[in-house]
């Protein structure tokens, strides 16, 4: 199953895994609108309980116009992983450009208080050049 992410990212024990799709019945590509799918796979490999509690995207477009995304938890959740378990979400992105990007991390907190931060792979976002 792992070879079905093509981006991953591995921090302080915790691995995310991510693979983007293009949707094209969710595109209107004629008013400039292009829509991604993306699945995420966020693994605890630390000794440590750890509870995902905040996220940061950073979307780029073929224009390069960025925008920042903050936010609490994911897709609604913030998600508690003991050490082995994993959690896996699905959400979407539009852009107004037919190709871009997605990075980001994730806040997490351990049982014992402290915060860190585990990184989201880089990711394109590219329709096919049918869609253009």
């Amino acid at each position: 199953m792992d070879q079905f992410f093509d981006h991953v990212a591995m921090t302080a024990g915790i691995t995310v895994r991510v693979a983007a799709s293009f949707l094209p019945e969710q595109s209107h590509i004629p008013a400039g609108r292009w829509f991604w799918a993306y699945h995420i796979r966020i693994e605890n490999r630390s000794d440590q309980t750890v509870q995902l509690v905040t996220r940061h995207w950073r979307i780029t477009d073929a224009n390069g116009l960025v925008s920042l995304v903050d936010g609490e938890g994911v897709v609604g959740e913030q998600p508690r992983l003991d050490p082995g378990q994993s959690h896996d979400y699905v959400s979407g992105c539009p852009l107004e450009t037919s190709y871009g990007s997605m990075e980001g991390y994730y806040g997490f907190v351990r049982d014992d208080g402290t915060k860190f931060e585990a990184a989201i792979p880089f990711f394109p976002l590219a329709a096919p050049a049918t869609a253009r």
